[in-house]
């Protein structure tokens, strides 16, 4: 076999070890998460879905650090149960637990997708593949429970078109002031899954809040807990405008515990993740809205979440807890030495 079809002797390149780096990120830190949410849940469904996501996670983890071995590069040291205090009460309801297998399962398929369309080696490609099958499977199990348990957030109907139309004004694009057209399908979809998602986000910054023991983390998920409640807030304004009704809210779902399961440092970064998801989101619904309002909205809130990721970036690096990602070579620095 030459060189070029044995790919243990063709190095990682940039986006193979980046999205292996930040999976391993991921991964880790939902083995820490799932693992205290098991000492606490009640409902056996969802424990069977938390012992299979534990399960796939740690699959996961292992075939990351095969690779990484492999190739000869660190480890990443990401997240430990040292970063858990299992003798904490509980933090979360049993159907916040659902919830974040839901949203969790719904970024790794996006981030896996994004991951293997990158990937050279075919061995990556089949280990993405196969973590791809596996959270997809649980996200549809995760799906089919909520519906069981009446708790399933559908997206808005609109009515069944009765022919094929062309858009002839110009108001299709504008949306500001007299003749503004209906939300599209696909603006509810992104304005609902926008919605949802700061509902859950604002829950679990509002328990961070309660139970950081930095005084400036402390601060800094009050402030999360604030935006987040009023992205909320005014996508669901956009869909009342239309009648359309996507009110959820999550915080009920947090106790009032102030002891902390978690290190600051693994809610910080876990904030970090939910951070850098939701600016995405915002771009793929910006790219998907001719309304030009509704793309305002977004790039308005982008920079005001981007701004948060900042301030939160600075805590890190402050404290010490954010793991350099792999980087190119300094050339500047080495041409000088």
């Amino acid at each position: 076999m030459t060189a070029e079809h044995n790919p243990n002797h063709i190095e990682l390149t940039a986006a193979e070890i980046s999205s292996l780096w930040t999976a391993y990120q991921e991964v880790t830190a939902n083995i820490c998460g799932i693992t205290f949410f098991l000492i606490h849940v009640e409902d056996s469904n969802i424990r069977r879905l938390l012992e299979k996501y534990l399960e796939i996670e740690k699959d996961s983890k292992q075939k990351i650090e095969q690779i990484f071995q492999q190739k000869n590069h660190p480890v990443p040291l990401a997240f430990s149960e040292k970063e858990v205090n299992f003798d904490a009460p509980r933090l979360f309801s049993d159907k916040l637990y659902l919830e974040y297998i839901l949203n969790m399962t719904d970024l790794s398929l996006v981030a896996y997708t994004g991951a293997i369309t990158m990937a050279a080696r075919a061995d990556i490609i089949e280990v993405y593949s196969n973590m791809f099958e596996m959270v997809l499977e649980l996200h549809k199990q995760a799906i089919e429970l909520t519906k069981e348990m009446g708790i399933f957030i559908r997206t808005p109907s609109i009515p069944k078109a009765k022919k094929v139309e062309f858009v002839e004004k110009e108001s299709f694009l504008t949306g500001w002031f007299g003749d503004r057209r209906p939300l599209l399908g696909v603006e509810i979809a992104s304005l609902s899954s926008a919605s949802r998602r700061n509902s859950l986000g604002q829950a679990v910054i509002t328990a961070f809040s309660q139970v950081a023991e930095n005084k400036d983390v402390r601060k800094y998920f009050e402030k999360g807990r604030d935006i987040s409640g009023k992205h909320k807030e005014i996508f669901n304004e956009i869909l009342n405008q239309d009648y359309l009704s996507n009110g959820i809210l999550m915080t009920p779902e947090v106790t009032d515990s102030t002891i902390a399961p978690f290190s600051d440092k693994f809610m910080m970064n876990l904030t970090a993740t939910l951070i850098a998801s939701g600016i995405a989101q915002y771009g793929a619904a910006m790219s998907t809205s001719p309304r030009h309002d509704l793309g305002v909205q977004y790039t308005r809130l982008m920079a005001e979440i981007a701004k948060y990721a900042n301030e939160g970036a600075n805590i890190l690096i402050e404290n010490g807890w954010m793991e350099q990602p792999p980087m190119a070579a300094d050339r500047k620095n080495l041409a000088k030495k």
